[in-house]
């Protein structure tokens, strides 16, 4: 079927409008499924700045889950940046001295009260055992949990972080 030229006109007209509608749509959904988890990485680094001392496009995070429990480490990018590295190991040290004693509270400012996990390492902290190790580019704390449901906790807790954390964080 051949067009006349009005309808021709008409027709290139009326595919803009409809590709203009759906390349608006798309963009729409993009944004409203993305933007959400980008302004609460956002937040999360806002409030993790007041709370770790180390920066963190400088760092990464690492969240390993274990069958027993898991493997947080916090690496300089730049393994010769003794700076980044002492306040990662000072911070990480003195944060699994109050993971053994149930103090979550730093995890909890930056994260929020209702942070998946949270509860349950706070009621069964005495359970776990935390153990911090200084390493040549940063630190990690090791948590073993001998109760399932503590190893559990501990994996809601690093994926929470994962997603919270966002590219400052990795889960190997």
């Amino acid at each position: 079927m051949k067009l006349n030229a009005a309808d021709s006109k008409k027709a290139r007209k009326t595919f803009l409008f409809v590709a203009l509608v759906l390349g608006v749509g798309l963009t729409v959904l993009y944004k409203t499924a993305t933007l959400p988890a980008q302004n609460r990485q956002a937040e999360v680094a806002g409030r993790g700045a007041k709370v770790m001392p180390f920066d963190l496009e400088q760092t990464m995070h690492v969240f390993e889950k274990l069958d027993n429990g898991g493997l947080q480490r916090v690496v300089a990018k730049d393994p010769s940046n003794k700076k980044q590295i002492a306040l990662i190991q000072a911070h990480l040290k003195e944060e699994a001295e109050k993971f053994r004693k149930g103090d979550f509270s730093d995890p909890a400012k930056i994260h929020g009260e209702d942070m998946p996990g949270l509860a349950e390492l706070k009621a069964g902290a005495g359970k776990i055992d935390v153990r911090y190790t200084a390493l040549p580019d940063g630190a990690e704390i090791r948590y073993t949990a001998k109760e399932p449901k503590l190893a559990m906790a501990i994996h809601q807790w690093f994926s929470a972080q994962l997603s919270d954390h966002g590219h400052h964080a990795s889960d190997h």
